[in-house]
């Protein structure tokens, strides 16, 4: 198949599997698999398109983030409590990336970890979808700061490639008593300062390759499949978020289960 054709494929996967609880990484492992890619070569492309995918979120919520701009500027407690939460949720997931980083790219290049994955995410929603009491919508800078850290060690659960950033820290936020639509846009807020510095460590990383342009996959396949993953993204966000504040999120974990088991089948053949 064509690299720019798998391009676009792969930016279609990412921007309709980002921000919905079914894993937009496992995703593109097990559609690099079943394109009869090497997904370990494609690493490099999924994870900075990922970020195309991000940039859809600041676009959806910048009036959110100009406000809290300016809030800044002014001295606004909720403001200054907005960018604190977010990166208090942010640390945890920098500190066991760079420790973990090796095992994590051992990972990455493994569909049956991504299909077992998949699965055991779906039953874990499930519960938490039984069990979880909700409170009232708040904004980002409202919640408690030991909710934000819990939600963002949570998300590193997300380095196991098929677990789902937006499902660990979206389910996780759910468990812990946060509205649905609160914990859907801490989970899309969070994604930014996570996969920009997912998508600078692994561009820092392959820097020599990618500016030789001596690897299989290139800057214009990487500018392909950003551009597709923002655009599909975009509308994706609304969809989603207005489907999650009136409906439960068991569609989803069906679907993992059913997913998983699928690729658990097809990798095993």
């Amino acid at each position: 198949m064509d690299l720019f054709v798998t391009a676009i494929l792969l930016g279609i996967v990412e921007g309709l599997t980002e921000f919905i609880p079914v894993s937009s990484t496992g995703h593109l492992i097990l559609a690099t698999e079943l394109f009869g890619f090497d997904a370990a070569t494609w690493k490099v492309f999924n994870v900075v398109i990922q970020l195309g995918a991000i940039l859809a979120v600041v676009v959806q919520y910048w009036r959110t983030f100009w406000a809290v701009g300016m809030g800044l500027l002014r001295r606004e407690v909720l403001a200054w409590r907005f960018v604190i939460n977010l990166l208090v949720a942010f640390i945890p997931a920098v500190v066991l990336g760079l420790v973990f980083k090796k095992q994590i790219d051992v990972l990455l290049g493994s569909p049956m970890v991504v299909a077992w994955a998949l699965i055991a995410g779906g039953i874990a929603i499930l519960v938490v979808e039984r069990f979880a009491k909700q409170g009232d919508y708040v904004g980002l800078g409202q919640l408690p700061m030991r909710q934000a850290f819990g939600v963002g060690m949570l998300q590193c659960l997300a380095m196991i490639p098929g677990v789902s950033r937006s499902g660990a820290t979206i389910m996780g936020a759910l468990a812990m008593g946060i509205e649905r639509r609160t914990a859907a846009e801490f989970s899309f807020f969070l994604a930014i300062p996570t996969m920009l510095g997912a998508t600078t460590l692994e561009l820092w990383s392959n820097r020599a390759e990618l500016m030789a342009g001596t690897g299989p996959v290139g800057w214009s396949e990487i500018a392909v499949g950003f551009v597709v993953a923002f655009i599909v993204a975009l509308a994706v966000i609304k969809v989603f978020v207005a489907y999650i504040s009136r409906s439960g999120f068991a569609p989803f974990a069906w679907y993992r289960i059913v997913a998983g088991t699928v690729a658990l089948f097809l990798l095993s053949r």
